[in-house]
């Protein structure tokens, strides 16, 4: 098995976050009462005529200069035609000759390793209705039919599961930091169809489609199932077909639907009732101007001020923190390390964004200084964590109200070395070796103040102290 050669394409289908439909004024909402947001055009029926959702365009193009494409100006929508339940006009409006960016890619690591996946082109459409199966009867809410979609269809350069997946998560990542798509897979506004070949030389194999894959982990199940189907059976004189398969996840494997359509019998033809339009400069120039700092480019901000790798993953995983550290201008650190921790467990607690608080910019850069500045410890810092999250008093009012009951550093090395002194025989029994005897200490100094210092920092003085000794 090791013989075969895998590699991997993906179409990636996601929704637009936009308030109407693609080509009609129909609101998009997901999770509302079924069938309730369509309207005529919906169907198609005698004398409706499509509309451009504007918007829909600007988030397309938006995902292909994310993604690194050129951009086709010409913007040319097509009819694609085929019959099926969940498809009511019996075409799908869909960019067929004149995909809105080309030639694009990402750059994902795995195992250490950097690669850059292609992406073949990114093309606006509309979306179908959801099919509900359940025994003999199908159901259909047509409230999804003509929610705009983009379908980003990579190259096959992916060679294994674990690239797949990374590639997926890279995707996920940046059309969520452009605003593009909320990608909730478990809600279908991110759906992904994996064809996957075989081979033992260079060429490309026969390659199968496995539609509709519900998560990113699924994918990379789904890509083991079909490549070990496949190998197994070009091992028994079988070739491999052409076809249309889906996963299933509780016997972990891919299962036939049907034999694969070629493009020809979808009837592609220009879209009568929308007539093309060009894309100018300036627009493409103004979407520029708009879009955010990607993910790499902050992990390579946060890189250069300091944080470890671990913590600029976390920080990446929550766009909201992101945001909120981008523009900070203090000790970066610091200030991850405080919104990572105590932060963000204060807003899991409360259901809170932390927009929501009334933790100002001014406030957070001021109690970073403090922190940076040995004015107050992490001690104090959870003491006054409320405060500082749920009113507007000023800083450094907070700060002096709990002066009495801190300590600064000066004053703790003070203390340690008073209880040191007084405790000669722990001394001994510390360079002795004996682990109690540092704990007890710790316990002596943590009782005289009243549990008000910070451990780490009492923790640090002390051993210095000791090794005076």
């Amino acid at each position: 098995m090791n013989e075969y050669k895998t590699r991997v394409g993906i179409e990636v289908h996601c929704e637009l976050k936009t308030n109407s439909k693609m080509f009609t004024d129909s609101i998009n909402n997901y999770g509302g009462m079924a069938n309730v947001n369509i309207s005529e055009i919906d169907f198609a029926l005698p004398g409706t005529l499509p509309c451009v959702n504007e918007y829909g365009i600007e988030l397309g193009l938006k995902a292909a200069l994310a993604l690194n494409c050129t951009i086709n100006k010409k913007i040319v929508f097509d009819r694609k035609n085929y019959f099926y339940p969940d498809l009511p006009k019996g075409y799908q409006i869909t960019q067929a000759r004149n995909p809105i960016g080309i030639n694009g890619y990402v750059e994902i690591e795995v195992e250490g390793k950097k690669k850059k996946i292609g992406i073949h082109d990114i093309h606006i459409e509309e979306d179908t209705c959801k099919s509900t199966h359940a025994d003999t009867k199908s159901y259909l809410d047509f409230n999804r039919n003509g929610v705009p979609l983009i379908e980003i269809v990579s190259e096959p350069d992916m060679e294994n599961e674990k690239e797949a997946m990374a590639y997926l998560e890279k995707l996920r990542e940046i059309l969520l930091y452009t605003n593009v798509s909320d990608c909730k897979m478990e809600e279908g506004s991110m759906r992904c169809d994996v064809n996957v070949s075989v081979s033992k030389t260079e060429k490309l194999g026969i390659r199968t489609e496995t539609k509709n894959i519900g998560s990113i982990s699924s994918v990379g199940r789904a890509i083991l199932a079909e490549r070990d189907r496949q190998i197994m059976q070009l091992e028994q004189g079988n070739p491999i077909q052409e076809e249309t398969r889906r996963f299933d996840e509780k016997q972990n494997r891919t299962i036939l639907m049907r034999i694969k359509e070629t493009g020809n019998d979808y009837r592609y033809f220009p879209e009568p009732d929308i007539p093309p339009y060009n894309l100018q400069d300036d627009d493409i120039d103004q979407i520029k101007a708009t879009m955010e700092i990607l993910p790499d480019q902050r992990r390579e901000i946060y890189h250069q001020a300091g944080i470890q790798a671990i913590n600029i993953e976390k920080i990446i995983a929550n766009k909201e923190i992101s945001d909120y550290l981008l523009d900070f201008s203090g000790n970066l650190v610091i200030a991850s390390n405080l919104l990572l921790g105590e932060i963000s467990a204060y807003l899991n607690k409360t259901g809170k964004k932390i927009t929501e608080t009334l933790l100002s910019k001014e406030k957070f850069t001021l109690l970073v200084e403090k922190l940076d500045q040995k004015e107050i410890n992490n001690q104090v810092f959870k003491e006054i964590l409320i405060e500082l999250m749920e009113t507007d008093h000023d800083i450094n009012k907070i700060v002096e109200n709990k002066k009495g009951t801190s300590l600064t550093e000066e004053e703790l090395k003070a203390m340690i070395v008073n209880i040191v002194s007084s405790n000669l025989q722990s001394v001994e029994d510390y360079k002795a070796g004996k682990d109690r005897a540092i704990k007890y200490l710790m316990g002596q100094i943590m009782k005289e103040t009243k549990g008000k210092s910070d451990p780490v920092l009492v923790n640090t003085l002390l051993q210095e102290e000791l090794s005076r000794r």
